[in-house]
């Protein structure tokens, strides 16, 4: 059985937390919002390290009917593919990202793509949070097809 998958997210315009870290109440605040937001069956929110900037950014996939607090932004995101694996939220991430890594090197036709950043998602229902004491997180290694 394979654990990494590839996911493509296509370009679209995503609702931006912009720079910060938890605590600071922006990340925070950002999630408040979301969390208003109808529930869908696949989580539409993407967290990621900004390098340059020494922060996190959260995004949420947008659409026209939202109402969009005034101190995020839309931006646009440019899409591509992902490969994609879980483990547990706030725990090492060093062994899922070396399977993904182990993954995209053993197809051949992948390799990783340094102009994007890697990207995360909590997968896990807040009903299972609550079961299992801990949530699943999705980590996405940018690729392009080689």
């Amino acid at each position: 059985m394979e654990n990494v998958r590839i996911y493509e997210i296509p370009s679209c315009k995503m609702v931006s937390s912009q720079v910060g870290m938890f605590g600071d109440g922006k990340l925070e605040k950002f999630d408040e919002w979301f969390s208003t937001l109808p529930r869908p069956m696949f989580p539409k929110d993407f967290l990621w390290y900004d390098e340059k900037k020494g922060g996190f950014v959260w995004y949420y996939i947008y659409s026209q009917d939202m109402t969009i607090p005034d101190e995020f932004e839309i931006i646009d995101f440019p899409g591509g593919l992902y490969a994609v694996a879980t483990d547990i939220d706030g725990q090492d991430n060093s062994k899922v990202l070396n399977a993904i890594k182990e993954f995209i090197k053993e197809k051949e036709c992948f390799e990783e793509d340094s102009t994007r950043a890697y990207l995360g998602n909590i997968i896990t229902p807040p009903s299972a949070n609550t079961a299992m004491g801990y949530n699943q997180m999705d980590y996405y290694i940018p690729i392009k097809i080689v």
